[in-house]
């Protein structure tokens, strides 16, 4: 199952399965995804640079796990577990807060054509990143974070970009400044 994503329609309906690599070519298939934001108890959020290694985006800022859900368990619990692998730390209680659909294309001839659900965490375990997934982690302020976006938003991924511009995004961050 591993390496192979989960073909939707625009309600999130399943249509199949497709190899992950054959998902991205050719324009791109619609497929399942997900963004989990992890907030600390003092309000900031965490973020990943994502590795040199990456097939797109390297090297760029997101949030702290992203990735392809499969059919065998729910997107809450394949996000926790993600979250293990890719940041070496845990969570208990995961949200999901919104979707959306994107569609970016790489200069590598891939295009990512996600119907991404944005799911939310409170953890204050340190991370412990795989290098094959991670270059780099901090904690960063909302206010800071918003200021380095419009300073620069090329150091950021797209989706990440487009999840911080939605005002959805704005009404979930709320809760966790309070």
């Amino acid at each position: 199952m591993k390496n192979k994503v989960v073909l939707v329609n625009k309600k999130d309906e399943v249509l199949g399965e497709m190899k992950k690599l054959a998902a991205h070519q050719n324009g791109g298939k619609l497929h399942r995804a997900f963004s989990l934001f992890v907030f600390n108890s003092r309000g900031e959020m965490l973020l990943q640079r994502r590795a040199s290694c990456k097939y797109h985006c390297p090297n760029l800022w997101t949030n702290a796990c992203c990735s392809h859900p499969n059919l065998e368990i729910s997107i809450e619990d394949f996000a926790r577990n993600r979250l293990q692998e890719e940041m070496g730390m845990s969570c208990s209680k995961i949200s999901r807060e919104f979707s959306f659909i994107y569609r970016q294309d790489f200069d590598n001839g891939l295009t990512e054509y996600e119907l991404d659900h944005v799911l939310t965490t409170i953890s204050d375990e340190l991370p412990n990143p795989n290098p094959e997934e991670v270059g780099d982690f901090r904690y960063i302020k909302i206010s800071d974070l918003y200021q380095e976006l419009a300073k620069n938003p090329a150091k950021f991924t797209i989706w990440f970009q487009i999840i911080c511009a939605d005002e959805r995004f704005k009404k979930v961050l709320e809760r966790f400044l309070k």
